[in-house]
């Protein structure tokens, strides 16, 4: 029996945190295995850290963990937290609508920071005509629907979308702390998509 090096214990134990199988592989996770990468032991901190925000439940942590790994096209990942999202009991209907805030938002994101790059008072009149009927009643609740929409805002480097989601967040009573707790969740994930993908 061979002796397993301390990177691919590391890779093991993240495989076991996004409840995968140990033998799932990707291009990238076997490129920082077989390098001996110490990234990977970062990797698995930042996402346990960003997973444990302080003002964050598990269900909302994972909530918006499902949604950046929709907005990344990451379907293991949307997998994986989608089944820790319902084991801290999110509902099929709240997974859904985290997979749907990401396309309304990247939908959106790209619309507004063409209106912001284009500089054109014409493109500012136009009507976008995207229909936004989940923005009205969601099911996470306003405040978190907005929160999602302001990390996914900040994942599609959309200014405009990041600035007014911020301010409607903060309106709704979130604070800063929570704010960053949830975009540290979508960077960490944005981040680990390029790895296990």
């Amino acid at each position: 029996m061979s002796v397993l090096t301390v990177t691919e214990e590391t890779k093991i134990d993240l495989l076991k945190d996004l409840g995968l199988d140990e033998n799932y592989a990707s291009q990238s996770l076997n490129k920082l295995t077989n390098a001996e990468s110490r990234y990977l032991r970062d990797l698995r901190v930042n996402l346990k850290t960003a997973l444990a925000g302080e003002t964050l439940s598990k269900k909302e942590a994972y909530l918006l963990a499902l949604a950046a790994a929709a907005n990344e096209e990451n379907d293991t990942l949307v997998a994986s937290f989608e089944a820790k999202a319902l084991e801290n009991e999110a509902t099929q209907a709240e997974t859904a609508e985290a997979i749907a805030c990401a396309s309304l938002l990247a939908t959106n994101n790209i619309l507004y920071r063409f209106r912001h790059f284009a500089h054109k008072d014409v493109y500012e009149q136009l009507p976008a005509r995207v229909k936004m009927n989940i923005m009205r009643n969601p099911v996470l609740g306003k405040e978190f629907f907005e929160l999602v929409s302001l990390a996914i805002s900040a994942i599609n480097g959309c200014e405009r979308c990041v600035a007014a989601h911020e301010a409607s967040v903060l309106k709704l009573g979130a604070t800063e702390a929570r704010i960053f707790d949830a975009i540290r969740v979508a960077a960490v994930v944005t981040g680990l998509s390029k790895v296990v993908n």
